[in-house]
């Protein structure tokens, strides 16, 4: 299993949380997200490799804006 670490801005409640989480999970192979509005980091745990641009795009599509992401790893 891989983790992927984004850093997400404009995330300040735990609706936001709650939406960036819902449309991460709908990306295949993601196994787990866990986000946190006050630091603005989400870890996503997937199976697959998991393309920048999908995890982008899912968390735009939440009202957010990735403002960094650090490679797959090994969880």
């Amino acid at each position: 299993m891989a983790r992927t670490e984004l850093l997400v801005n404009g995330m300040t409640c735990s609706h936001c949380e709650h939406a960036v989480r819902a449309e991460i999970l709908t990306l295949d192979g993601v196994t787990g997200v866990t986000v946190d509005s006050t630091s603005g980091e989400v870890s996503v745990e997937h199976e697959m490799p998991l393309a920048a641009e999908a995890l982008s795009a899912a968390v735009e599509e939440a009202g957010y804006e990735v403002r960094s992401s650090a490679a797959a790893r090994d969880a």
